[in-house]
């Protein structure tokens, strides 16, 4: 094993693609909503550049640079202000509804952000800097796996009162896998996947809403004009793409027929416009990224560092699936918008921070 001071550029490169071919999918998605809503065909690509891309150029080149190390000291500022974010959404008047009436949004002088994209990446920084201090105290139930479980779960809880059931699932999925991958006990990792699963189950049960999504993920074809509109049109748009689609700006379910084409949406009008080649490439294209960023938390300088890329690439993957997997029906739809694809300025930009904090480990990554 060598060390080399250098970037991973492959990985970095991967990035980039995905984000490029996701600015080309939303301008093309959003157009038709965007003349409807706002007069301006151009208005979704406007904000992603402006208000995620921008930003998150400016926290990628920020995090590329500083010391990974420097977040283990202020891992946990880091945390606590994103839980201040997240009790912020229940303040009237700061805190505003989405389009599912959940509470998700912060409006503060005018600026208006998700806290529960900056607690994913909070959540992994924390939770790994938390691990690192526990060191083998993760072996011991109550001192250790317990400790750390009870903190970790504090935003999660707090989205679920939102409530936002796919960002809970994601939150979950992260914490799980940090406590995987930080080597708890096998059995201990297990209850706690017993625990989550109960606790979706109970979640999806005792909201009305959520059963009526479970019913429409198992049979789809039951009320194609009600509670399965949105599945059937996201079935009609990518059957209709075939092998190589009807052509980039030529989706016909993006004129008001397929709910939110700019956000959860977006990959079902990818399919239809790009057509199969290319729905199975960007899926192909998340693989290599998974691939390439296991490879890099393997080879990390430290088990920070390996955590750190580890959480990361885990809620990048889960998030991918769970919003592709609603759109071809495996999954049920969440509302789960697609990283570096779908319109979100807040989620754009801390995801692409994220990217600087798996480049800055590189830099420091021993290579085989």
């Amino acid at each position: 094993m060598n060390k080399v001071s250098k970037t991973d550029y492959v990985l970095l490169g991967y990035f980039a693609i995905l984000l490029v071919f996701g600015l080309i999918m939303l301008t093309s998605a959003g157009s038709a909503v965007g003349h409807e809503k706002f007069g301006d065909s151009y208005y979704f690509i406007k904000h992603q550049l402006l208000s995620g891309v921008l930003p998150g150029l400016i926290l990628f080149i920020f995090f590329s640079k500083l010391d990974y190390h420097i977040l283990k000291r202020w891992s946990g500022v880091f945390y606590i202000l994103s839980i201040i974010l997240l009790l912020a959404v229940f303040i009237p008047g700061l805190g505003t509804a989405n389009n599912t009436n959940a509470l998700s949004w912060v409006d503060i002088f005018g600026i208006r952000f998700q806290p529960a994209e900056l607690a994913k990446l909070a959540l992994i920084v924390f939770i790994s800097a938390f691990i690192c201090k526990k060191g083998k105290q993760i072996l011991n139930f109550k001192k250790g796996f317990l400790t750390i479980l009870g903190v970790g779960m504090i935003p999660i809880v707090l989205i679920a009162r939102q409530p936002d059931i796919g960002t809970v699932s994601i939150l979950f999925a992260i914490l799980f896998s940090l406590l995987f991958v930080g080597k708890a006990r096998l059995l201990h990792v297990l209850s706690l996947a017993g625990a989550g699963i109960s606790a979706l189950i109970i979640m999806i049960m005792v909201a009305s809403y959520r059963v009526d999504r479970f019913m429409t993920f198992l049979h789809p074809e039951l009320d194609p004009q009600g509670v399965g509109y949105h599945i059937n049109q996201a079935f009609l748009a990518i059957g209709s793409g075939g092998i190589l689609g009807r052509g980039l700006g030529h989706s016909l379910q993006k004129f008001q027929y397929l709910p939110q084409v700019a956000a959860d949406s977006i990959y079902a009008i990818l399919a239809e416009e790009m057509g199969f080649i290319f729905a199975v490439g960007l899926i192909v294209l998340l693989i290599l990224i998974v691939r390439r960023g296991f490879i890099l938390a393997k080879n990390a300088e430290d088990e920070f560092g390996r955590l750190l890329v580890s959480g990361i690439i885990i809620w990048f993957v889960t998030q991918s699936f769970m919003n592709i997997g609603a759109m071809v029906g495996i999954m049920p739809i969440t509302g789960v918008p697609l990283p570096f694809v779908s319109h979100g300025g807040t989620a754009l930009a801390i995801a692409m921070g994220a990217v600087g904090i798996m480049v800055n480990v590189s830099k420091s990554a021993s290579k085989s």
